[in-house]
């Protein structure tokens, strides 16, 4: 091997050193930026998650609101207890059919095993054995 071409070995060897060192840093670079503006979108969507349950807390006021009016009403024509009575009434009915749908999904939910999937898997089971069976008669 001649001086220049230790060099030439020298100078690729460097490179190869130097281009892992970029892509070290490159990449280091990279996942530092990504963290930041994982951060940053973090905080975001904290801010937006607080101002969506403030919302929802103000609208709650405003359906409290809403049935008092309901219930000012009414009174108009009959007497305050009754007129709160009906209100009460129709809250609780709502209330109820709610409570019923919601039972409803969740006993078609449980138990949470993926019945769709057992059964396929069964499926493919079951035809892998027929085949090995008659491959074995063959």
């Amino acid at each position: 091997m001649t001086h220049t071409d230790a060099r030439a070995d020298h100078s690729t060897a460097e490179l190869v050193s130097r281009l892992s060192e970029q892509v070290t840093t490159l990449v280091r670079d990279e996942l530092a930026l990504a963290r930041i503006e994982m951060t940053e979108k973090g905080k975001k969507a904290g801010k937006g998650a607080g101002l969506l349950g403030g919302a929802g807390v103000i609208a709650l006021y405003g359906v409290g609101a809403l049935l008092v009016t309901a219930g000012a009403a009414l009174s108009l024509v009959m007497p305050v207890w009754a007129a709160a009575l009906i209100v009460a009434v129709v809250l609780f009915a709502g209330a109820g059919i709610a409570a019923l749908a919601g039972k409803r999904e969740v006993q078609q939910a449980v138990p949470p095993t993926p019945e769709a999937a057992i059964a396929s898997g069964r499926r493919d089971v079951n035809e892998f054995m027929a085949a090995a069976r008659r491959g074995a008669r063959s």
